[in-house]
């Protein structure tokens, strides 16, 4: 079995998880200086052309291929429209372990993608490369990212206290860092089992305003 992960895309009822290609950068540029993006993710600011062109191009190819990592482009399967990013990273195989992590585009919010892309992630994850535990760290503020953790049945560990930098808009409208606790999320082979079922009698994935 490889340390490295296949150049794949994943389908669900309603998305398509694919490889970045160039054609996506300027709605992941939209996507990341997104206010909520910015609030709680270490994307830089502001989030160019250039670098969305770079992290396509260079960075998620390399950590792919490394072993690192991996990014999928949350994709509408009739639209064909970006809607998010799935975010594969530090990666252990030995261990066969990684962490999970979502963000979903303003324009798509409220539709329960997030879940629905993340859920899709860890039964592949699970199933097809056959590993045995997924990580998911969560801002103590974040509550809507929380409840995509709890939808596709996560359990929460403990709290890192401390360990997230956060950011808050300042009264002059700039950006200050805020320092807060990561809430720990895991997910093993064991616990999506019956989530799709579940999902199903409750009336699908729902409306989140689901985003990171």
């Amino acid at each position: 079995m490889t340390n490295t992960f296949p150049d794949i895309s994943i389908s669900t009822e309603r998305l398509v998880l694919r490889p970045f290609d160039e054609d996506d950068v300027q709605a992941l540029t939209e996507m990341m200086n997104d206010e909520q993006v910015m609030a709680w993710t270490d994307v830089q600011q502001p989030f160019t052309e250039a670098g969305a062109r770079t992290w396509i191009t260079e960075y998620a190819p390399a950590e792919r291929t490394s072993g690192r990592g991996l990014d999928l482009a949350v994709t509408e399967f009739l639209t064909q429209r970006l809607v998010g990013v799935i975010q594969l990273t530090s990666t252990n195989w030995h261990v066969r372990s990684t962490e999970l992590s979502y963000v979903v585009a303003p324009w798509a919010r409220g539709e329960g993608y997030a879940s629905e892309a993340a859920l899709a992630t860890a039964q592949w994850l699970f199933r097809e490369q056959k590993f045995e535990r997924i990580e998911l760290r969560t801002a103590a503020d974040n509550t809507a990212s929380q409840q995509v953790a709890q939808k596709i049945g996560c359990i929460s560990e403990g709290v890192l206290r401390n360990a997230c930098i956060a950011r808050a808009r300042t009264p002059e409208d700039g950006w200050t860092e805020v320092r807060t606790d990561y809430i720990v999320w895991s997910l093993l082979p064991e616990d999506i089992e019956g989530v799709s079922e579940e999902l199903a009698d409750s009336g699908g994935f729902g409306a989140y305003s689901d985003w990171n």
